[in-house]
């Protein structure tokens, strides 16, 4: 058994995405599909699953053509889709998520008993024995409620199973257990995987082969043992890896931008740090450990209960994000399709649309093309495709929906004092990452502080002039860049799960 795509083609008016596209995964094993952002990933699993239609070409499930049907009767022909962005539910139990839509019943009514006993029949057999059927979903992890989305998946018994970016949000130790699943599922039950990724390290430890999109065609499949991770970066981005990263310095005597006295909100703190004009704090600490709750703190989203927070030596309280961005403060989302990104607004509106109505776009009277001009410069300079400013923001791939809300803080005259990023680069491919990290450097000629959140310890690494640790909610070190990977994640660990007596001294 086979899932075949042969010459597929699909253009969204003039622009081609797909552009004759042929791949086949075997049952019983896992392709890696990789590619850069834009080069047309998402639009072929959405026409594999029969969420979109394509223009030409065929899909075929051994000798069942897929061509015309809806996503169901794709369902019902053996394929199924996991998507990056969970879509399971809090206040159902784990067992009521599984069999959402296809309750068991007896005598008309849901057999909760049996339910709960096929769940668990489920879960066991992808070797899961720590998630209770019966829990409700809002107690689990990230991890965990894709493992409960697969295991709803194979309830149906697919034939293929499609994984976009599975792991994008899970901790290393998340990812390793969602792994020996994906393994379990495709060992007991033949399963065929296409699994979707920009984390690079991660092929060899799941795929059998690898096929790489570029620019909407087919560049090459090689089983996994014949490509390094050199092989696969040249493949998505060519210039990645001839792009080296400067090292912006800064002024240590230079003025202090931000300064934190035992800041706190209900879950994070005490927070004590202090940033100064072009220096980039990097935020390192497991999932949960408090990063994205800081940094909303910071932004005006959620309130500070105790402490001081001073911006230029001026005490400040940040009531909202409209203050907050009125004091030259700014916050990139990690959601940005759901915090950031304005889909139905074109991509020219979506770069501007912090500034329309203050600096620096005019108040009264907009100009359609000061407006036009910008995006090309945006366009230009990180490389956003298409660089078609009337595309509505949902067209765009991940990696250039984030480079549009980076562009955001590149245009001149913001009044831009302090950029905050939760989780940058999540999604985001190789040669894009590296753009987006040209363009933070640039910030930081400029002169702009940046504060970057990141679970990704090389990141922190790469980017940061010094390192904040949170666990549990706590500051666990504030240190300079050790540029060391292993000792941030052997610090975040032990935050989690030790007591502060394991944290190695002079880091605390």
């Amino acid at each position: 058994m086979r899932l075949e795509v042969k010459d597929l083609r699909k253009s969204y008016g003039p622009v081609a995405v797909l552009k004759g596209v042929d791949l086949a995964v075997e049952a019983g094993r896992v392709l890696a599909f990789l590619g850069a952002n834009g080069a047309g990933k998402s639009t072929l699993l959405n026409c594999v699953s029969g969420a979109q239609a394509a223009d030409t070409g065929n899909i075929l499930v051994g000798d069942a053509s897929l061509w015309g049907l809806g996503p169901r009767q794709v369902q019902e022909q053996g394929m199924a889709i996991i998507y990056q962005q969970n879509l399971v539910f809090e206040g159902l139990s784990v067992a009521e998520n599984i069999f959402l839509g296809h309750e068991v019943r007896r005598g008309g009514r849901v057999d909760r008993r049996a339910q709960n006993a096929r769940a668990r029949d489920l879960l066991e057999r992808l070797g899961v024995d720590d998630i209770d059927p019966r829990a409700e979903l809002g107690t689990l992890g990230v991890g965990e409620r894709k493992v409960v989305e697969i295991a709803r998946a194979l309830r149906l018994k697919p034939k293929f199973l499609i994984l976009d970016e599975p792991t994008a949000s899970l901790s290393d130790k998340e990812a390793k257990a969602l792994h020996d699943v994906i393994r379990q599922a495709v060992s007991s039950d033949g399963v065929g995987v296409i699994y979707v990724t920009h984390f690079l390290d991660e092929v060899h430890k799941i795929a059998d082969q690898v096929t790489i999109l570029r620019d909407g065609r087919i560049l090459w499949t090689r089983p996994v043992h014949e490509v390094s991770i050199a092989d696969m970066t040249d493949a998505i981005s060519p210039d990645a890896l001839a792009t080296g990263l400067e090292k912006v310095p800064f002024r240590t005597d230079g003025p202090e931008v931000l300064r934190l006295d035992a800041l706190t909100t209900d879950f994070v703190g005490p927070i004590d740090v202090a940033l100064h004009a072009g220096e980039m704090l990097g935020i390192y600490g497991l999932m949960g450990a408090g990063r994205t709750e800081l940094l909303q703190c910071l932004s005006g989203a959620v309130a500070r209960s105790g402490g001081t927070l001073a911006l230029n030596g001026a005490e400040r309280d940040l009531a909202s994000p409209r203050e907050a961005l009125a004091q030259g403060i700014a916050l990139v989302a990690s959601d940005r399709k759901e915090q950031s990104l304005f889909a139905s607004l074109a991509a020219v509106e979506n770069l501007l649309v912090p500034h329309l109505g203050r600096s620096p776009m005019p108040r009264i009277l907009r100009k359609r093309s000061r407006e036009r001009i910008e995006f090309k410069l945006a366009a230009r300079r990180l490389n956003i495709q298409p660089p078609n400013p009337r595309l509505q923001g949902q067209r765009f791939s991940g990696g250039n929906a984030q480079k549009i809300m980076v562009s955001r803080w590149l245009i001149e005259g913001t009044g831009l004092q302090l950029l905050l990023l939760d989780e940058p680069t999540q999604g985001v491919d190789v040669g894009s990452r590296y753009e987006l990290y040209e363009a933070l450097a640039d910030l930081k000629r400029a002169g702009t502080a940046i504060i970057v959140a990141s679970s990704d310890a090389t990141e922190i690494c790469h980017l940061a002039d010094k390192v904040l640790v949170l666990g549990r909610g706590q500051q666990v070190a504030l240190i300079d860049n050790p540029h060391d990977e292993g000792l941030l994640i052997e610090l975040a660990h032990k935050a989690e799960h030790g007591t502060r007596q394991d944290i190695p001294r002079g880091t605390a």
